[in-house]
This record gives structure tokens, sequence and C-alpha cells, in this order.
């Protein structure tokens, strides 16, 4: 099953087929404790999808933190060590890849995120930034992963490479994160080696194009769900984003007008143009 936020309503799609549901759904399987998602799924009442329409938006609730993982794909700890060593900080990157204790960092709030078709951005005040395709975990409030979806965790890696305690100013701005098309949901509804692809274009013309798979995520994730709620109370749940395993080389920054497109296998693809 798949849920799709519209601006003109919710639709709820099961073997293909769409019905119109609650807008209150979404924020309803956010808000749920541990074990009530399935019998929220088996009660919702569908309806007729005529004016069920408009701009896709993120799925996810206004009022939903979005946080995000960082070093947990090999090519990341290579890049956020090549970006910080000027500065000294290439060490951490490389520590924290083999440490017990990931590294997390707050990402944006939902009323924040942009959803497919709409614009991402670059800080005016960076000289190197990047797109971050990351598989995102839709999460209840008693911990448990309900959903996925596609997110873009977009960065500038000049100022986080300057200095690591400029990490937030990096990664929290307007624009710097997407989140869509739609929500996967059921905790096993996603390939254990789902294919995740990174496709940029500039001016027509494809510009970077790769491609890698969930079975080179270090880490499990419900343990990065663990380190997440251990010591935080998500009322309204959470989102999380999984860390990237596509890097553009350091002779690569996004421009205005790039289109990025971000494919996860089994959950669509994510496009977004730069302001």
């Amino acid at each position: 099953m798949k849920l799709h936020c519209l601006e003109g309503g919710t639709l709820l799609e099961k073997a293909g087929e769409c019905h119109a549901v609650e807008n209150e759904l979404l924020e309803r399987l956010f808000q749920s404790k541990a074990g009530e998602v399935e019998s929220i799924l088996e009660s919702v009442k569908t309806g007729d999808t005529a004016g069920v329409d408009g701009g896709i938006l993120p799925p996810v609730p206004a009022g939903t933190e979005i946080w995000a993982a960082g070093v947990t794909y090999l090519r990341s700890k290579s890049a956020r060590m090549e970006e910080s060593e000027k500065a000294g900080g290439d060490v951490f990157y490389d520590m924290v890849y083999d440490a017990e204790r990931p590294e997390l960092f707050f990402k944006a709030m939902g009323y924040r995120a942009v959803g497919a078709g709409e614009e991402i951005r670059v800080r005016k005040d960076s000289l190197w930034d990047v797109p971050e395709p990351e598989l995102t975990l839709a999460i209840n409030s008693g911990g448990e992963i309900f959903g996925f979806s596609v997110g873009n965790d977009v960065s500038s890696r000049s100022i986080e490479g300057e200095n690591p305690l400029y990490l937030p100013q990096a990664k929290v701005y307007r624009g710097s994160c997407a989140v869509g098309p739609c929500l996967l949901l059921g905790r096993d509804s996603l390939k254990a080696d789902a294919m995740i692809k990174l496709t940029i274009l500039r001016a027509g013309e494809v510009v970077f194009d790769d491609s890698t798979d969930l079975t080179q995520l270090k880490r499990s994730f419900e343990e990065l769900v663990e380190f997440l709620y251990r010591e935080l109370d998500f009322p309204n749940g959470a989102m999380l984003m999984t860390g990237t395993g596509l890097v553009p080389g350091s002779d690569f920054t996004l421009t205005s007008g790039d289109v990025v497109a971000i494919e996860i296998e089994g959950l669509g693809i994510l496009e977004n143009v730069v302001a």
C-alpha cells in the first residue's frame, strides 16, 4: 500500500487502485502507538477519488520532526573525510563509521519539507553543494517503522568541510529537505536490496548518474531508530533519513536549474529543481 498526499486530498493505493481517505490518516499513523498501525489501516474508510488532485505534498505532517543519519555508507565516509581534511575534521568521520553510536542530526520540521515537483535550494553563502539521496523511514510515536519514503538531504559540503561544528548550517536551511513522492506502508514492504539511483540533469544533459543499493547500508534501520528514540519522545512520530551512498565528486556542485531525480525501487521518483 502507498499513501499519496495531494493538495486536493489524500489517496490510499491498494493493489494498483487508488481510494480517497481522510486527510487525518497520515497524522494518525505517525501519532500511533506500538501495535496500532495495522488496526488503523484496517478500519480506514475509503471514498471516491473525484476532486482529489493537485500538486504532490510531502508525506509528513507539519508537526513531525525529520532527522537524518550520517556516514552510514562507505562512500559517504570517504566524501565527508575529503571535504573536511583541510580543517582536520576528517578523523571524526573515520571514527564514527565504525563507532557503536551513529551520527544523528536534526534536519527539518515537516512543514519545512518540500514535496516532489517543488523547488529545493542551495545556500547563497555556500560554494559547494550536493544532493544526498536517502531512504527515509516513517516512524510512529511508539518507535515502530511503519513506512518508507524517498528523501533528499541537500547539503553544503563547503560549509561543513570548513568546520564540523558548522554542520547545522550546512544541513538545515530553507529548501534543504525534500521528501516524497509517496509513503510506502508496511515494515516489510521494501526489498532488502532495493536500488537507489541519483540522476542530475543540467540544461537537459545528464551530469551525474549513479546507483547503489540498500545492502551497502552499514547500520540496520532498527539500530538507527533505537538511538534516535533512546532519550527523545516523538508524540507526532518522526522521519529518519538513513544516510547516502551516492555523493558526486569534488568537481561537482549544484546550480540553479539543475533537475535532481532520486529513484528508490518500489517507492518511485522524487524529482526537484534547484531554485
